[in-house]
């Protein structure tokens, strides 16, 4: 099962919880029932659950949703519904019909959860301007992740054209790193990751730093987007050059090379271009 995500509106200056499972969101009653009573949230939704509309509306919501829900048990609470003697938690429902639109938890992230379907109810209940308000701002985040997913999904496409152009094409001179020399191929670098700062970049971080002494942040942090590529290339690489017991200096001549290779590919690769 995928791990759920969270997330957090804000409805008319109150928070609201949102967690998502798969491609169900839940939305937290209890935050919106602090709209209503901040100091005793759980008794706004039992009240809420008293109702007999409210019984028959989670009850055909189950029925619709839920294969597994207990009609026995709810045609039990809905005769009871409306008597002055009847009380119905959220947990006392869960256990009872097992439905799944709603649930209910203690801890750190507890507190009782509700469908999107279900939480709009409840709140067209508290208020109908908070529940306008409330679908308005959920809505506003499934955009925003519908957009960040997106962007993330064709970074992800334009990469793999890369990787696939770095083993296919045929390379153009242009700017590439320098050559190793024998001198720094003879060094032993006490740093994995100054092996490949020397192969990549020509220095280690140390010489970047005593060359820019003003200059913010390391060595990488200034290092275009495809150095960044080959880099992450050369990581896989020299952890595999490792397992197979080659000394620094011959793993560094190596990886300078494929780096030189790599990089010429790169910057004729138009995809790359549009990326910027």
């Amino acid at each position: 099962m995928s791990k759920a995500k969270r997330a957090s509106i804000e409805v008319q200056g109150t928070a609201i919880a949102v967690v998502t499972h798969g491609a169900s969101d839940f939305i937290s009653l209890t935050d919106i029932a602090r709209y209503r009573n901040s100091q005793e949230p759980f008794a706004v939704i039992n009240n809420w659950m008293r109702s007999r509309g409210t019984i028959e509306f989670l009850g055909l919501w189950e029925k619709l949703c839920n294969p597994d829900f207990k009609p026995l048990e709810f045609e039990r609470f809905r005769n009871e519904a409306g008597s002055n003697y009847f009380v119905l938690s959220p947990q006392r429902w869960i256990e009872s019909t097992q439905a799944i639109g709603i649930t209910s938890k203690s801890g750190r992230y507890g507190g009782t959860f509700a469908h999107r379907d279900i939480a709009f109810e409840f709140a067209s209940w508290i208020s109908s301007e908070f529940k306008l308000y409330l679908i308005v701002e959920f809505q506003r985040l499934k955009d925003e992740e519908n957009e960040r997913l997106k962007l993330e999904w064709n970074l992800q496409r334009t990469l793999a054209k890369i990787n696939y152009r770095i083993h296919t094409d045929a390379i153009k001179e242009t700017l590439i790193p320098p050559t190793v020399t024998k001198a720094q191929a003879s060094l032993t670098y006490a740093c994995e990751a100054d092996l490949l700062n020397v192969a990549l970049f020509g220095q280690t971080a140390k010489q970047w730093r005593d060359a820019h002494p003003d200059a913010e942040g390391n060595l990488r942090d200034h290092a275009p987007l495809e150095q960044l590529v080959v880099l992450t290339n050369l990581e896989s690489l020299n952890s595999v050059l490792i397992r197979q017991g080659l000394p620094a200096p011959e793993r560094l001549l190596k990886l300078n090379e494929i780096a030189i290779t790599q990089m010429r590919t790169l910057l004729a690769d138009t995809n790359l271009r549009r990326l910027k």
